[in-house]
């Protein structure tokens, strides 16, 4: 049985509705439907409406070439039956006279003469109308840039600019948009920026700007250098297009900012959000550009050696970046030959191959969302990216070694600059070594040069160094240097205690140690070899104590072991301090100094813990080491925040970033930055402490760390950007934090607190039903939690949403549960307001006004029992905690009465009404009444309750007492200032009260 035909009122309202869903085919398809319904109600209105419907949805969805059929239908029924359209109708009929010269340009199977005497037909009916030639010359100007007739298009330009504006014209904000888009396609970036200023600032917007303007400035930024607004401009307009089938083209720019900001993953991440964007056909201009943007990111991937690997591309077949990057271009080039040969120029084929050929103009610009580094920039000679070569060590610790780039050099020089190298304790050293081994494979060599070579790739080797340093011991002794003999086993100890063999190691280096001293005493060595042994004692008993079971020092035999690390690191600081001369020396005093640092640290004196690893700080940067400083740094930096001294702090995280330098590899530079951003953010410095988190996510992304240290960074991020107001920029990074927090690495409080911040974001943005989904998954987190309120709240909140959503039953469920909880927290105010907000939405569900005013009966006894008790409660309290709940009865008293005046519609019987009416004034009484109590501190309360009352006392056709009413607040103000914003409204609406009340009394 087919359903009953819908009523003109029906149809409106299903149009309506319709038009809210989703750009799409299904959307298409409704209206289609709607168009039949339409049809049989034999209402010319209702088939003019519905065809203007259709023909909206088409010009916003990827079927576009559609339109033009209603639009001619329409036409015609206006030539024939102007009397059926309504002043609305007419008004939008020739609007979209300007959505069909755009939708002629965007189809090139239209021949160029017929988009000419279209426009010619536009610029006759408009003129007819009465309209201003405005949206005429605009249209022109389109038509012209499209062609390249660059002379024709600035003369339509200068003339749409002067000509008037009025009804016909584009919004402000569709308007800037074009203008900037012109100035910079004619290479005026900077004013582009200027023109869509006031779009991107938010003084003009529409259904579809700033989506555009944030798109098309993503380049120009990138050319004018500045890449962090671009970053930004990226973040929020992807978040506007995403849900917009329409917005191919804008699309397509955000994917072109990506490959030419070197972030070619991004590109594929948005590439594989649209399949359909590969090959629907309705709008072939956008489907251009969209092909386009693909050869780009396709060409730049084949162009760094990942032409093999598999992307996303039209449906059907898997597809290579090298075989996508010819499909896309070749369909790219055959759209735009058939918009050529349309309009018999190059000039549409020319800005296509320019657009594919572009080279990036930023290296890399980290955009902070989730993105594993699968992409590598491709090596140069000046320095190859990670991914082709093996990427730098960290910092050594002193004493270590590092990378370094050397020269196909003879064996000779080569261990010639491999010891000046280590003798100067460069980070290049352990490379250099490398190199001298590679060139001393397969020939004879001194006994000397073998240990040397076999003690230095012992260092890079970890645990499996152990027996290496032992056989370059055994090599050392044979070439008769004992003391380098025992520094190498102290080496080899040492990495035995980090393996878990400390007691074993404390064994050995204590007798290297005896030896050692004996040796120096009798000149058999010298000085720094006496240190490697010491140093390598004092290690190994540091970290002994810091290894230990009883960290507070409690335990049997533990303050032995630090009172014998402390002894032991003081023996090597008398040792190295008189020779601090030596490069090697001083390394050692400054590592002594760090190590006391550390036990002071351990024994609980962060005071003596952050002198002493700041001089240690200080003695590696004055020996020329900074970079053995940076692990020190970092550690003084948290020491410093934990004793509240921020500038400290800063000053010490920012050191071991500039030391570090780029020596530091990926994961180092992650944690140094998000070390700083949370310093920053303590002092409330968002964005700075923002930047820093940026580069956290970007290098913590590059070492492989992006679910674990790179989530956090990300949560962290989106969190400074909340502070600053940034919404749109902190739901993207939020949201793309998420997948990877885990409670097991990050605590289920991480996920809790980004859902919660997410949640606020998305309420700024108005997406109030996913800011309820996240409030809500965070409170069944919370719920489990020991303590509640947080779990109180995110129901609160939830349930504030989902009303804003329109979804009053879902809403007065959350704010129940909200209620419950805040009742067993003892928190009268919270539960008092969860009642009236859900009595709000009681009465729009079936509960009707019977069950709103019962809840608003129960939040009244909530709050005088709360008064009540808090008034019989010992002295001592906070005064004003009673007068917060007195306040809030009133309040109460308030809102009831609105809630039920409110509930009085059109169809109530007139003595119902009153008796509603009667018991509404009856509340509204009790609230002035309570405000009364409080004195001065609650007028604008109460002179607001006092409005309330006149107008109901008016309702029930007592102008008398509405008078009165009225007249009592003009004398609550009657000496206010001038500027006191609530008091002029109060007495403006008093008088305009009184007016109204003469006016009644008159008849």
């Amino acid at each position: 049985m087919s359903a009953p035909a819908m009523d003109f009122d029906t149809l409106r309202q299903a149009m309506a509705e319709n038009y809210e869903q989703p750009e799409g085919p299904a959307r298409n398809a409704r209206a289609e439907q709607l168009l039949a319904e339409a049809e049989k109600l034999d209402v010319p209105l209702a088939v003019i409406e519905a065809l203007g419907h259709q023909l909206k949805v088409y010009n916003y969805s990827s079927e576009k070439d559609r339109m033009f059929v209603p639009f001619a239908r329409l036409l015609r029924l206006w030539d024939e039956h102007p009397e059926d359209f309504d002043e609305y109708e007419i008004h939008s009929l020739h609007w979209v006279f300007k959505w069909m010269s755009a939708g002629m340009l965007d189809q090139p199977h239209i021949p160029l003469a017929s988009i000419e005497k279209w426009l010619g037909e536009m610029e006759y009916r408009y003129r007819l109308a009465g309209h201003s030639e405005r949206a005429v010359r605009g249209a022109e100007f389109s038509v012209a840039a499209h062609l390249g007739d660059l002379e024709r298009a600035e003369r339509a330009y200068a003339a749409w600019l002067a000509a008037d504006r009025d009804s016909m014209a584009n919004c402000h904000a569709c308007e800037l948009h074009s203008q900037g888009w012109w100035r910079a396609e004619r290479g005026a970036d900077t004013e582009a920026l200027e023109l869509w200023r006031p779009v991107l600032e938010g003084e003009h917007s529409c259904a579809h700007e700033p989506h555009t303007v944030l798109a098309s400035s993503l380049v120009p930024l990138l050319r004018l250098g500045r890449p962090e607004e671009a970053r930004a401009h990226h973040l929020r307009g992807l978040r506007l297009v995403r849900p917009m089938e329409s917005m191919r083209a804008a699309y397509a720019d955000h994917v072109e900012f990506c490959a030419l900001s070197g972030n070619e993953a991004r590109a594929l991440e948005l590439l594989a959000e649209r399949p359909a964007y590969f090959t629907d056909s309705g709008d072939p201009r956008s489907k251009l550009d969209f092909m386009a943007v693909t050869a780009l990111v396709m060409d730049r991937l084949t162009g760094l050696g990942l032409g093999g690997r598999t992307v996303p591309g039209p449906a059907g077949r898997a597809w290579t970046a090298g075989e996508l990057a010819v499909h896309a271009r070749e369909q790219a080039l055959s759209l735009a030959a058939r918009f050529d040969a349309r309009n018999g120029t190059s000039y549409v084929s020319e800005r296509a191959r320019a657009r594919m050929d572009q080279r990036p103009l930023v290296d890399r610009l980290p955009l902070g969302v989730r993105s594993a580094r699968h992409v590598p920039p491709a090596p140069t000679a000046e320095a190859a990216g990670p991914g082709s070569v093996p990427e730098p060590a960290a910092p050594p610790r002193p004493g270590d070694d590092g990378p370094a780039r050397v020269t196909g050099a003879d064996l000779p020089e080569l261990l010639a600059e491999a010891r000046r190298l280590s003798q100067s304790r460069s980070p290049d050293a352990v490379a250099a070594w490398a190199a001298v081994s590679r060139a001393a494979e397969g020939r004879e060599l001194e006994v000397r040069d073998r240990a040397e070579i076999a003690d230095h790739a012992a260092m890079e080797r970890g645990p499996e160094g152990i027996e290496l340093f032992h056989e370059a011991a055994e090599l050392y002794d044979a070439a008769g240097d004992p003391g380098e003999a025992l520094a190498a086993r102290a080496r080899a100890a040492y990495v035995l205690a980090l393996v878990g063999g400390s007691q074993e190691a404390l064994a050995a280096v204590t007798e290297l140690h005896g030896k050692a001293l004996a040796l120096l005493a009798d000149g058999g060595t010298g000085v720094s070899q006496a240190a490697s042994v010491l140093i390598g004692r004092a290690r190994i008993l540091v970290h002994r104590v810091q290894e230990g079971d009883d960290a507070d020092g409690s335990g049997p035999g533990h303050a032995d072991e630090v009172r014998a690390a402390e002894a032991a690191v003081r023996e090597l600081l008398a040792l190295a301090e008189p020779h601090v001369e030596d490069v090697r020396m001083a390394s050692r005093a400054a590592e002594a100094q760090a190590m006391l640092g550390e036990l002071a640290a351990h024994s609980g004196d962060a005071g003596a813990a952050a002198e002493l690893l700041g001089r240690a700080a200080e003695a590696f940067v004055a020996a020329g080491l900074p970079s053995f400083a940076v692990e020190y740094e970092s550690r003084l930096a948290g020491i410093a925040r934990q004793l509240g001294d921020a500038e400290g702090a800063e000053r010490a995280a920012r050191a071991a970033l500039e030391h570090g330098g780029p020596r530091l590899e990926p994961m180092g530079q992650a944690q140094l930055h998000l070390q700083l951003a949370e310093i920053l953010g303590d002092t409330e410095r968002s964005a700075a402490a923002a930047d820093h988190a940026l580069e956290a996510a970007h290098w913590a992304d590059e070492a492989g760390q992006g679910p674990t240290l790179g989530a956090w960074a990300r949560h962290q991020l989106g969190g400074f950007l909340l502070r600053q107001g940034r919404w749109a920029e902190a739901a993207e990074i939020l949201e793309s934090a998420l997948p990877d927090l885990t409670a097991d690495m990050h605590g289920d409080g991480a996920i809790v607190q980004t859902r919660w911040w997410l949640g606020d974001c998305l309420t700024e943005l108005g997406e109030h039903r996913a800011a309820a989904e996240n409030w809500l998954r965070a409170a069944d987190i919370a719920r489990h939690w020991p303590e509640q309120r947080d779990h109180a709240m995110l129901a609160h909140l939830a349930a504030e949403a989902l009303g804003r959503a329109g979804l009053p039953g879902e809403s007065e469920r959350a704010y129940a549960r909200a209620g419950d909880l805040w009742r067993e927290l003892g928190n009268v105010h919270a539960l008092v307001r969860s009642l009236r907000a859900r009595a709000w939405a009681s009465l729009r569900t079936g509960a009707g006004l019977d069950g709103a005013r019962e809840l608003m009966a129960t939040a009244v006894r909530e709050c005088e029992e709360g008064v009540r008790a808090v008034s019989e409660a010992e002295a001592g309290q906070d005064p004003r905690v009673p007068l917060r709940l007195v306040s809030e009865l009133g309040h109460t008293h308030r809102q009831f009465g609105d809630l039920v005046a409110r509930s009085v519609t059109d169809d109530v019987e007139q003595d119902a009404a009153r008796g509603l009416f009667e018991e509404a004034l009856g509340q509204v009484t009790l609230a002035v009444s309570v405000f009364a109590s409080l004195g001065d501190e609650a007028v604008d309360a109460r002179t607001g309750a006092e409005l309330a009352a006149g107008w109901l006392e008016a309702d029930l056709l007592r102008p008398a007492a509405a008078a009165a009413r009225a007249r009592g607040v003009l004398s609550a103000y009657a000496g206010a200032s001038e500027g006191d914003e609530i008091a002029g409204a109060r007495c403006a609406e008093a008088e305009n009260m009184l007016r109204v009340t003469e006016e009644r009394g008159e008849e």
